[in-house]
C-alpha cells in the first residue's frame, strides 16, 4: 500500500497549479482537486489569522481518520501538501524535497510562467522517483 494519496502544489493566490494522484483507489476528478485546494488555501490562511501564536505559518498537519494531510509552505506563499495514508512520519522531509525539485526543475526552466500550471518533464520525472524512493522508504520501516 501506497504510503502517499496525491500531491498538490497552489500558488500565492490559491490556485491549483500542480496535482498528482498517487493512490490506487478512487481517484478525484477535476473540478474535487480543484475545490480541495481552494478549501485547503482557505483554511491555511484562516488559521494563520486565527492562531495565538504570533508568526503562526499555518496549519502543518491534518489528521483524520482515513487520511493525514501534510502542509509545507515556501517563502514565497506556494503550498505543497501531500494526502497520505494516517500516521504517515517524516513528510515535511519529502515535501522539502519536492519544494527543491520545484526550484531545481521549474522555477529555472525559462519556458515556465509564474503562477501557471506545471507542465515540466523533468520535474515530473524526478517527482515519481522521489515518491517511489519515499514509498520503498515508508514499507522498509
Amino acid at each position: 500500500m501506497a504510503a502517499i494519496y496525491s500531491l498538490y502544489i497552489i500558488n500565492k493566490s490559491g490556485g491549483l497549479i500542480f496535482y498528482k494522484d498517487y493512490g490506487l483507489a478512487g481517484r478525484m476528478d477535476t473540478n474535487d482537486s480543484l475545490r480541495l485546494a481552494s478549501l485547503w488555501h482557505s483554511m491555511h490562511a484562516i488559521s494563520q489569522q486565527l492562531s495565538p501564536i504570533s508568526g503562526c505559518s499555518g496549519i502543518e498537519l491534518l489528521e483524520a481518520d482515513t487520511f493525514d494531510l501534510h502542509c509545507f509552505q515556501s517563502l514565497t506563499g506556494t503550498k505543497f501538501f501531500v494526502v497520505s495514508e494516517p500516521g504517515t512520519q517524516h513528510m515535511e522531509h519529502l515535501l522539502k524535497h519536492i519544494y527543491e525539485l520545484y526550484t531545481d526543475y521549474v522555477l529555472k526552466n525559462p519556458f515556465y510562467e509564474m503562477e501557471m500550471p506545471i507542465r515540466c518533464e523533468l520535474f515530473d520525472i524526478y517527482l515519481s522517483q522521489a515518491i517511489q524512493k519515499d514509498r520503498v522508504a515508508y514499507l522498509g520501516r
